[in-house]
């Protein structure tokens, strides 16, 4: 997956996460399970710019 894939589905995700919160509460169980999805989608992407961030670095 691309980082530009991994963006859009990020805020494909975070927009599913507003209406689930004002429709159900923002701690409904669904809007839990939609952050906590949110959460993984994030940490991937920042894992993805930090080992491109680190790989720049050592080649310089």
């Amino acid at each position: 997956m691309t980082k530009q894939e991994l963006l859009t589905i990020i805020e494909k995700k975070r927009s599913e996460l507003i209406q689930i919160a004002l429709r159900n509460g923002f701690s409904s169980n669904l809007s839990v399970q939609h952050s906590q999805e949110l959460d993984i989608l994030l940490n991937t992407l920042h894992r993805l710019y930090h080992a491109e961030h680190t790989k720049q670095r050592s080649l310089s």
